[in-house]
């Protein structure tokens, strides 16, 4: 199997004469005067919740992240989408998930805000920064197009969609040892020796930044797929949060919780939510040492992000790149309560355990959850698997999940605080004049778009490649960055049947209590929420409020039908 300083060198060579090809027809005056605008990069983690990094009221160690919202901004009202796939098509189009064509997963549902692949009618940022004259690159998880095979259409793919390089997985889950899907350009390749997949994207990014000419700005997209399932982790990072968690679940709310206040990162009228029912109290969990080891890896992956995030700013700064910069950090969605593989007993049985036939070397791996590891051990799957090895395959766990969302309510998949709310830290010291403080305008990930465009005085069109182009949703983030107001009506959010609306200060929400279905009785199920008094969604307005009720359901309507949310494609009747 090939090294990783050996593939990175080679992949170094490639980045360089592509910087040399693709910069060849800029004019020297073009060059200076776009050399003014910043650089701009993009990093999003995966599947973590909104306390889960250092400067949001976490433990884990994340001083490259908390530098940089030291010496830039922290959002404190920033949202997303609540699940990956959505979140990345309106991350990338700057449009509200359902008018790119993928208003839940990867299924084509044959209804135009259901296709599960991004349409024509939209434009990606990396199309939109390369007409600028920016060049675009991008490393980690895609997933936006259900063509993830290398034999299947590329249409979809990052290259195929502006960018000038590519490194990362198609497809939205694997093992962080042997991932499905991995991709460099348009190219299938196999992991190298020592391949750990949070380090690579790191590589890649750092390559991307090292190797590019300076007559031109450019684009990152950096896509981690830490912390989401399965749980892997480096033993060194495992190490590091060995008994960290032995006071469970309870006690770590508490901990963020006060930290968060302390931060001004939350009002302290607003209560901490109760421990969701399923979870047992920590006192009561009998399988202690299973779940504080679940946790430990969990923090694990997100310091090993860290740790790459700093060799990126690093590099920025060797190349006096990292004043002239806008990086902006934010997460998918909110902590996974999904128990993907900790579920049921041990798989395969522990007894009948045998060393399979090793894959072979370059071989692709073509499943999101191998049967083997490389060197032929079985996978394990199960409740009490010690997750952390490439031979385990398993989640973190509710319990968790409702401490990483500290202190909102609900999870990933759903549109109430938990699932949506996000950090955003942005840093750019060029134009950043207050570092180090809050912005509580609301925001949300479909500003990204207006950002760029903003910032990199690029033009948004109105067609490309003969389609018609929908009008951008989002609004720039520019004036925040001088604590002025975000001017805008509403924000707007739909997964599986979840819905909410937000315009100023109220929010009114609706949950359905199944994954992937609306139940008949839950589609007027609405809860009204004063967002300055109780963001903690602890208490329902909706009987005191009926009109702002019947106000916000009606503007939640009407968007619906003009962003394509409507007609449902669940399989229970409208009301």
């Amino acid at each position: 199997m090939i090294k990783r300083r050996t593939f990175l060198s080679t992949m170094a060579l490639g980045a360089a004469g592509l910087q040399m090809q693709g910069c060849a027809g800029l004019s020297r005056q073009a060059a200076s005067a776009k050399a003014t605008r910043p650089n701009i990069i993009v990093i999003m983690s995966d599947d973590m919740g909104f306390s889960d990094i250092g400067c949001y009221g976490s433990e884990i160690h994340t001083p490259n992240l908390d530098g940089l919202a030291q010496n830039g901004l922290r959002f404190t009202n920033f949202y997303n989408t609540a699940r990956c796939c959505p979140t990345r098509a309106s991350l990338l189009t700057g449009l509200y998930s359902h008018q790119a064509g993928i208003g839940h997963m990867m299924e084509n549902r044959n209804l135009r805000g259901y296709q599960g692949d991004l349409n024509r009618n939209c434009v990606t940022i990396a199309e939109v920064m390369k007409s600028a004259g920016y060049s675009t690159y991008m490393a980690g998880k895609w997933h936006v197009t259900p063509n993830k095979n290398p034999n299947d259409s590329k249409h979809n793919w990052p290259l195929q969609r502006g960018f000038d390089r590519f490194f990362g997985t198609i497809h939205g889950a694997g093992s962080f040892y042997d991932p499905n899907s991995l991709t460099l350009d348009n190219n299938p390749i196999a992991p190298w020796e020592d391949f750990y997949y949070t380090d690579a994207i790191s590589d890649f990014a750092v390559n991307f930044i090292d190797s590019h000419r300076k007559n031109n700005p450019y684009f990152l997209y950096v896509a981690y797929t830490a912390a989401h399932w399965p749980m892997h982790a480096l033993p060194k990072d495992i190490e590091k949060y060995k008994g960290r968690y032995q006071d469970g679940w309870d006690a770590l709310r508490r901990e963020r919780h006060a930290r968060m206040i302390q931060m001004g990162l939350v009002d302290p009228r607003w209560p901490l939510t109760p421990r969701d029912p399923d979870i047992p109290a920590w006192d009561d969990e009998p399988m202690k040492a299973w779940n504080e080891r679940r946790m430990e890896v969990y923090a694990a992956m997100i310091d090993r992000m860290d740790q790459g995030i700093g060799r990126i700013i690093q590099t920025l700064k060797e190349k006096n790149e990292f004043e002239n910069t806008l990086i902006l950090f934010l997460q998918d969605n909110g902590g996974c309560a999904e128990e993907y593989g900790s579920r049921g007993p041990i798989q395969p049985d522990p007894s009948q355990l045998q060393v399979l036939k090793p894959m072979a070397p370059g071989e692709l791996q073509t499943k999101m959850q191998p049967e083997t590891t490389r060197d032929g051990r079985p996978v394990r799957t199960g409740k009490g698997v010690m997750p952390g090895p490439a031979d385990t395959y398993i989640a973190y766990g509710k319990g968790w999940a409702n401490a990483s969302n500290t202190p909102f309510r609900l999870y990933k998949h759903w549109v109430h605080e938990g699932g949506i709310a996000t950090p955003l830290i942005v840093h750019w010291p060029q134009r950043i004049q207050h570092q180090g403080e809050l912005r509580r305008q609301p925001g949300h990930l479909i500003d990204i778009m207006a950002t760029c465009v903003d910032v990199a005085a690029a033009q948004y069109p109105s067609h490309y490649k003969e389609n018609s182009i929908i009008p951008m949703e989002g609004k720039s983030l520019n004036p925040a960055f001088d604590n002025h107001p975000i001017q805008r009506e509403a924000l707007f959010w739909e997964h599986e049947g979840n819905r909410a609306v937000r315009s100023g200060k109220w929010k009114l929400a609706a949950k359905v209590n199944r994954l992937s279905r609306v139940a008949k009785d839950d589609l007027d199920a609405w809860e009204l929420y004063d967002m300055e008094a109780d963001r903690t969604e602890m208490n329902d307005l909706a009987g005191q409020y009926p009109q702002k009720v019947e106000q916000l359901k009606q503007m939640w309507a009407i968007w619906a039908e003009r962003a394509h949310v409507i007609p449902w494609p669940w399989d229970s009747p409208q009301k």
